[in-house]
């Protein structure tokens, strides 16, 4: 059974049970709903909790551990003379899930018979071909024993969704059903649902936590891995990034760190004092019927796809800074660049920087602003030596957020500043960044198992602890200047 149809059916089942329990309470007390504890909303609620939720967490944890159950399993049943030179089991493994999703798609368009789908003897050389009439790529001939493998996979998978489907409807239906039993006059239903309720929102502020913890951990322990067959000290000091895929790999992360820093202090650059001026003169000085209007045309910047800035900073931007810039002045003759990526992703960052520190500064008191007024200084003044230094926790946070926006970016990075990793103080040349590394070593058919793939979780981790770090520093700084202002 589909996964939405089995969604959609609990979530019937339990608006039926919230109707049911509304009518079972007041048939309790002939309907006469003061004798009730609670009001009969509430039984109906404890009843659709009850049913919907125990029901759904089972849906979501069988959807979770399956994949993991089943593809384990298979792949203990493939030999390894089945995996040909130079594939790696989770290739082997991707194309066993190719072909049981193929093997769906033949039998549902009938180029397959379900006779021949179970005939041992089936001749192997031809799904491959069949596969691709169906829109199935395989990265090696199919053998007996992938094929077999694909059988199972199929087989364990169509098993387990029927009984993941009996399963969540015994849950639901069990919770329908004893909910319902349990519903008295004298029981707390307001009570019940209430702290349901609270559970529910526990757990929903949890899975943030637990999202970063998982997100670190993965990270972790692959980084592990990779430093069990790469030196972490060749990593985290040399100088070179010379990935080969073939050994003799120089993956040295200075130079992809040091590209990150210089195209976001770039950005960083041209986005602060251009976004903190707007945002002073739209808060301070620019009439209503123009901040209606401006406002909401720089906040249309952030709106724009990324690609786009990409192809702006492809085809406008570093084409005008090769031609009047670089070349007239002999520091470069390419249209990739630091500056070109820079001053794009400094345009994109601006409304970060504007919009967030307009509703800084017009979050700060009024009587602040009428305080200094009283005391003779002068709008200038105020804005100075009041407004900003209040506003300033909120604008260091504005500040933060195009910082880590400008080190994650990618595709303007891509290309505006090209993928050549180096160590160069020339912002007229092309360099690249840490984001942009962990896209290409993680993308291609690359054996997963090794340092040149591996290396992507490494860089993921680093840059992860360099941004945690900055946001440290920030807060610390924050707290102090907030307790000497205050």
């Amino acid at each position: 059974m589909n996964v939405s149809i089995l969604s959609v059916i609990v979530l019937g089942l339990s608006v039926l049970g919230f109707f049911l329990a509304r009518r079972r309470a007041l048939s309790k007390v002939n309907g006469k709903a003061y004798k009730l504890h609670s009001r009969p909303i509430y039984y109906g609620q404890v009843v659709f909790l009850f049913t919907a939720v125990p029901a759904l967490l089972v849906l979501a944890l069988w959807l979770f551990i399956q994949p993991i159950a089943i593809e384990r399993q298979v792949s203990a049943e493939i030999p390894a003379s089945a995996i040909p030179k130079g594939s790696t089991p989770q290739l082997v493994m991707s194309d066993v899930r190719r072909i049981a999703g193929g093997i769906d798609a033949m039998l549902h368009a009938g180029n397959i018979t379900k006779a021949e789908f179970n005939d041992m003897s089936v001749d192997t050389t031809s799904i491959r071909s069949q596969l691709a009439s169906v829109g199935i790529a395989l990265g090696a001939d199919v053998t007996p024993a992938v094929f077999e493998a694909a059988k199972s996979y199929r087989n364990m998978k169509n098993v387990g969704h029927t009984a993941m489907a009996a399963v969540v409807l015994v849950v639901a239906l069990a919770g329908l059903l004893l909910s319902l039993a349990r519903i008295t006059p004298a029981q707390r239903a307001r009570n019940i649902a209430e702290h349901f309720i609270l559970a529910l929102l526990i757990g929903a502020s949890l899975v943030a936590i637990l999202t970063t913890l998982g997100i670190v951990l993965s990270l972790l322990f692959e980084t592990i891995h990779f430093f069990r067959i790469y030196p972490a000290r060749d990593f985290f000091l040399s100088l070179t990034w010379n990935p080969q895929f073939r050994g003799g790999s120089d993956l040295g992360m200075i130079p992809l760190l040091w590209g990150t820093l210089y195209i976001s202090l770039v950005a960083l650059v041209v986005a602060v004092p251009v976004g903190m001026l707007i945002a002073i003169y739209l808060a301070e000085y620019a009439g209503k019927n123009l901040r209606s209007f401006a406002k909401p045309a720089i906040e249309v910047l952030a709106g724009i796809p990324t690609i786009v800035y990409g192809l702006f900073a492809l085809i406008t931007v570093g084409p005008f800074i090769r031609d009047w810039i670089a070349v007239p002045t002999g520091l470069g003759n390419s249209s990739s660049s630091v500056l070109t990526a820079g001053l794009v992703m400094g345009i994109m960052l601006i409304p970060f920087v504007s919009s967030l520190s307009d509703d800084i500064i017009n979050a700060v008191p009024q009587s602040l602003r009428d305080g200094s007024y009283g005391l003779g200084a002068t709008r200038s003044e105020t804005i100075k030596k009041v407004i900003l230094p209040a506003a300033l926790p909120g604008v260091v946070g504005a500040i933060l957020l195009a910082a880590s926006r400008a080190i994650g970016e990618t595709m303007i990075v891509v290309m505006g500043a090209g993928a050549a990793a180096r160590l160069d103080l020339n912002p007229l040349e092309a360099m690249t960044t840490v984001t942009v590394k962990i896209v290409s070593q993680l993308t291609g058919d690359t054996e997963f198992a090794s340092p040149e793939t591996l290396v992507a979780f490494a860089l993921g981790l680093t840059l992860f602890i360099f941004t945690l770090a900055l946001n440290v520093l920030a807060l610390y700084i924050v707290r102090k200047y907030r307790e000497q202002y205050e």
